[in-house]
């Protein structure tokens, strides 16, 4: 096995507090940390972390296919291993999701011969469960990227709880800083083949910061598309409550 070494860890979405104990070794103790965060605040804890932070932020460019940065960043990270480093990738949330060039990187380096290990982080998912209170086992749980959703056209359960992720930038195919409205109705006449205009459903963000509340807005699925959604939300659509059973004769 040549030297160099990979290492994807996952900061979770809390500042600094959702970070694990062996997450946050492999980032302090690695020859190169390499990340990409969503705040101003947890790029400063990661370069105090460690002096040879280096972001990837800058992959990303307004019109520029997420496809090419994601190729960037990952090229980025295998060249620093090839240097026979130990290199270690962060990545906000859970590293391995929603997170293509995380996958990419682990493969390509376990394909050419390099050790690699992608370690769990928290995710938006967890955020989730905790702050709308939910338990999957409940009523089952199914779970679909927007576009993607919209797209196939899965079969699935309402009366199960459905989760759509990445609502604000419905095809949209690189970097967004307002939601893409069309989408959002397009999305809206999707969900109206199978719940009422006045199905309660949750926009919900994640909260970054320990002193700021989660964004968690309820609402009637008709007015969706008019609310003023931001690129990072998250819908939830509760199960449709169950039917009493019939009354035997």
């Amino acid at each position: 096995m040549p030297p160099g070494s990979l290492t994807v860890v996952g900061t979770g979405y809390r500042v600094a507090g959702h970070v694990t104990l062996e997450a946050r070794a492999h980032m302090e103790q690695a020859d190169k940390l390499l990340y990409l965060v969503g705040d101003p605040v947890s790029e400063t804890w990661i370069r105090d972390l460690n002096g040879t932070a280096e972001s990837l932020e800058d992959c990303y460019a307004k019109g520029k296919p997420r496809e090419v940065s994601y190729r960037e960043m990952v090229e980025r990270v295998l060249g620093y291993v090839r240097q026979g480093l130990d290199v270690t990738a962060a990545f906000y949330g859970h590293p391995g999701i929603f997170a293509d060039p995380t996958h990419t990187a682990i493969r390509l380096a376990r394909k050419q011969g390099y050790r690699a290990v992608l370690l769990p982080g928290i995710s938006a998912e967890d955020c989730l469960f905790a702050d709308l209170d939910l338990d999957p086992a409940d009523r089952g749980w199914q779970s679909y990227e927007a576009t993607d959703f919209l797209n196939r056209r899965p079969r699935f359960d309402p009366r199960c709880g459905l989760v759509l992720w990445q609502i604000g930038v419905i095809g949209e195919g690189s970097i967004a800083q307002t939601a893409n409205r069309e989408g959002l109705r397009e999305l809206v006449r999707a969900l109206l083949r199978h719940y009422s205009r006045d199905h309660r459903v949750v926009v919900y963000e994640a909260s970054s910061y320990p002193v700021c509340d989660p964004v968690v807005e309820r609402l009637p699925l008709r007015r969706l598309s008019e609310e003023d959604v931001s690129v990072m939300a998250t819908l939830y659509v509760p199960p449709q409550r169950r039917r009493r059973p019939r009354s035997r004769a």
